[in-house]
């Protein structure tokens, strides 16, 4: 586009929805500006099911996390209309919807679409239901699944570094297939929340490439494994593309359809409105902070963090969760790593670890918990806790691959205080990107800027500011309080075309779209030296328990075993 920006599109609005673990959330955007005109946020009313199904009588085993899809249309529903009404504009001005998602996100539907969950045969069945991205029950399918793609050397675990997680589609699938066949069976389709989602609004099926890439083994030369390997896996998974999945993949940047009379109902859009293919949330924050090139490394912090960036090669990188070529922006590598507990991770420590001294005190000053915490923590020298931890209390996503892992605190004495307990568990994190970004570097792809988005990005000056120093580099941070909804929005605007006031592909709604704060961290030379020594010493235990020392597992199959006498003892 030759325009200035916000020249030629005045007026003309975009809307991104984007669904996280907790919430969704509808941003309303200027086409042209990037300017976030409003937003609405909906709760699930069901939440993330762990314990129980919404009968509150059927009991959930270890590591299943699930959600109900009726909140996610619930969110459409409540969100749009809501930001149409704040920003008082008329929907015929929003030109294009985009929407993304936390993935592996997945749900079996029958012929009419409809979840099988909500059906009355099957709403007390669990495998019915949504298995949410951190549903880790389908772990012992992962396992079998890498020991199998291993032993027939198959080429596809190279580009997911070498083991697939129990987070991605197959070993979800393959659970429901071992342990439901009846839902398996049902199912016309198993497919992604997200691509749900849009058939809701556009109402027809379309699988876009980034989940398709990152989550379900597929690629875009090869699309998917053989058949042979899927029956290895299990016999009723052999055709299991053709069955429920399928081989007509679309590529993000693209259009999905338009908002049908039904979906126009629910929403207050107009018919017609143009829909993108669906995206993952972080995949899709990496256009919003303006990235479209190569060496730029994006964090997006939040419940867990998501790493994204951009290659020019394919490169075999240990560990990452997947290198999928146009999987972020069209024309590049798209590469991906992760940490699976980091937003969650703070919260286990407030709601489980801190006195009530602590909570009445944050109560009377106005604050919330983590303010006071990350305060008091903020006047510590680094290392002066004498404390050191794994952030490992949800597993590892990166580099190690290994939902089996667990957390660990190293160095407490009768005199640690929470605030040093906090500060150690932020610290972790940190050193656990650290890691991620030198096992990139170590195998041919260059780092040379790091950005950040998220909640907890905005919040926490005190954790981006040991992020810049245990890196040792500048931390660049998105203007947005929305970063992935934003994102959405830009495709949202790309799926209108430039015809309807949109753009023509992603890279120029960047050019005039994409927001990044003005001020940002740099590293402080005197703490980057003594991170320096407690990195080495986190990469040691990191070696040692990830590698070595297997006892977090034994101990997970000894509380499994007791979980298992329990559940038998109940019935």
């Amino acid at each position: 586009m030759n325009s200035r920006k916000g020249e030629k599109k005045v007026g003309k609005y975009t809307i991104g929805v984007d669904y996280g673990t907790q919430s969704g959330r509808a941003l309303l955007v200027e086409v042209g500006t990037g300017k976030e005109i409003a937003s609405s946020v909906k709760a699930y009313t069901h939440g993330v099911m762990d314990e129980y199904l919404p009968d509150g009588v059927s009991k959930l085993g270890e590591g299943w996390a699930l959600q109900h899809p009726a909140d996610y249309l619930e969110v459409l529903q409540f969100t749009i209309p809501a930001v149409l009404k704040e920003a008082n504009i008329d929907a015929s001005d929003v030109i294009g919807v985009g929407v993304d998602f936390t993935a592996c996100t997945i749900l079996p539907i029958n012929a009419q679409g409809t979840p099988l969950c909500m059906t009355e045969e099957f709403k007390n069945n669990p495998h019915s239901y949504v298995k949410l991205w951190k549903h880790h029950a389908a772990q012992d399918e992962a396992n079998r699944l890498n020991e199998i793609a291993t032993d027939r050397g198959e080429d596809f675990l190279q580009r997911y570094g070498g083991k697939i997680s129990s987070e991605w589609l197959v070993p979800k699938v393959w659970q429901i297939a071992q342990e439901a066949p009846e839902i398996y069976h049902a199912a016309d389709q198993i497919l992604e929340a997200v691509d749900w989602v849009v058939s809701q609004l556009t109402g027809s099926i379309k699988r876009n490439s980034c989940t398709a890439g990152y989550k379900a083994i597929w690629n875009k030369e090869n699309g998917y494994p053989s058949k042979d390997f899927f029956k290895a896996l299990h016999p009723l998974l052999e055709n299991v593309v053709e069955e429920k999945l399928s081989n007509n993949v679309y590529s993000i940047g693209t259009k999905a359809g338009e908002i049908t009379e039904k979906a126009a109902k629910l929403t207050g859009l107009k018919p017609g409105t143009a829909v993108a293919v669906a995206n993952i949330d972080a995949h899709v924050s990496v256009p919003a902070v303006g990235i479209t090139e190569p060496g730029k490394l994006l964090m997006i912090m939040g419940t867990s963090t998501c790493h994204v960036l951009l290659g020019e090669e394919e490169k075999i990188v240990p560990g990452m969760c997947g290198v999928v070529e146009d999987g972020v922006i069209p024309g590049f590598m798209g590469y991906e790593a992760g940490q699976s507990c980091v937003g969650d991770h703070f919260e286990w420590f407030t709601e489980n670890c801190v006195p009530e001294s602590y909570h009445e005190e944050a109560k009377q000053l106005g604050v919330d918990i983590h303010q006071l915490l990350s305060e008091k923590a903020s006047k510590l020298q680094v290392g002066e806790s004498g404390l050191l931890a794994l952030d490992w209390w949800n597993g590892n996503r990166s580099t190690l691959v290994d939902v089996d892992l667990s957390g660990v605190l190293l160095g407490a004495t009768l005199l640690t205080k929470p605030e040093e307990i906090y500060r150690a568990l932020i610290e972790a994190t940190a050193y656990g990107t650290r890691m991620i970004v030198e096992t990139f570097r170590q195998n041919g792809v260059p780092i040379n800027e790091v950005y950040a988005c998220g909640g907890i990005v905005l919040k926490n000056p005190l954790m981006m500011q040991i992020y810049a120093d245990v890196l040792n580099m500048d931390i660049r941070i998105s203007d947005s309080t929305q970063t992935p909804a934003l994102g959405s929005a830009m495709f949202g605007a790309v799926a209108a075309g430039s015809e309807r006031g949109g753009y023509d592909d992603i890279t120029s709604a960047a050019l005039e779209m994409a927001r990044v704060k003005d001020e940002f961290y740099k590293p402080l030379e005197k703490q980057v030296k003594t991170y320096n020594e407690l990195y080495n010493e986190y990469a040691e235990l990191y070696d040692y328990f990830g590698r070595h020392n297997h006892v977090m597992k034994r101990l997970k199959k000894i509380k499994m075993s007791h979980s298992k006498l329990e559940m038998e003892t109940v019935c």
